[in-house]
């Protein structure tokens, strides 16, 4: 399956199928709400336009990659190089536009965490686990995102990350990760659920940045939404939310 000028039809490419299925055993380890958190993911039935038609110069992908620690599910961020053209030195999660080989929207999204920040690719790991993907959405930049959502599992101890803040220990096979020196200036973590509820990083004992450059924000706040105008849009209003982490807001 490839992806000459256009995205074939849902199909199940050989990197999907290296990815498997959640081994009973790895569900097990995780905590309840985690476990919980994940089978929703996998069961849930969402609609998902037809990209077929569509040519592959306006397709990208971003990697979900959540992980378990300390009894939480966690997921893998980046701050983009600021000598990049595009959204310089924002948070961001891996990902890219699709290139003509990519045999799959799931292979491009592993591609580009490989590229970005060497994640292994399967079937080198056979610790990543697809759980789904998710409807794309329209970006800024008119492109059709689509995110691709994955478990990494691995056994403990959880050791801390070369560099890394307090309190941002990573999971063990992500300490051999490194920032593609082009792309990506820093690897760091954040707690999924805070995604959702920004406030409960106050009661988490998170590292925050400073009031700064990168978070040019309340000293109090860890959440700050915003609306912007897109001309190349007709004037569509693009809500942004900004989310206070250990290194840039997301």
């Amino acid at each position: 399956m490839v992806l000459s000028s256009t995205i074939p039809k849902s199909t199940q490419s050989d990197s999907e199928k290296c990815l498997r299925d959640i081994p009973t055993h790895v569900l097990k380890r995780l905590t309840p709400k985690s476990r919980a958190c994940v089978e929703r993911l996998r069961t849930c039935q969402l609609d998902r336009p037809d990209l077929s038609r569509q040519p592959a110069s306006k397709l990208a992908v971003v990697l979900v990659l959540l992980y378990e620690q300390a009894g939480e599910l966690r997921v893998l961020l980046t701050t983009r190089s600021k000598s990049l053209r595009a959204h310089p030195g924002q948070t961001a999660l891996p990902g890219g536009k699709a290139d003509e080989g990519d045999e799959s929207l799931v292979w491009t999204a592993l591609r580009e965490a490989n590229e970005e920040v060497g994640l292994p690719l399967p079937p080198t790991s056979s610790n990543i686990h697809f759980i789904t993907t998710l409807p794309p959405f329209l970006s800024a930049s008119q492109l059709l995102v689509t995110p691709v959502v994955v478990l990494l599992s691995s056994p403990p101890p959880l050791v801390p990350f070369p560099n890394a803040p307090p309190n941002s220990s990573l999971h063990p096979i992500l300490t051999s990760l490194a920032p593609s020196l082009t792309k990506v200036d820093r690897i760091f973590d954040h707690p999924l659920e805070a995604m959702m509820d920004p406030r409960l990083l106050l009661d988490k004992g998170e590292s925050l940045v400073d009031v700064g450059e990168d978070w040019p924000y309340g000293a109090g706040d860890v959440y700050n939404p915003s609306d912007i105008r897109l001309d190349a849009f007709d004037g569509l209003i693009y809500g942004m939310h900004r989310f206070r982490t250990c290194a840039s807001p997301i």
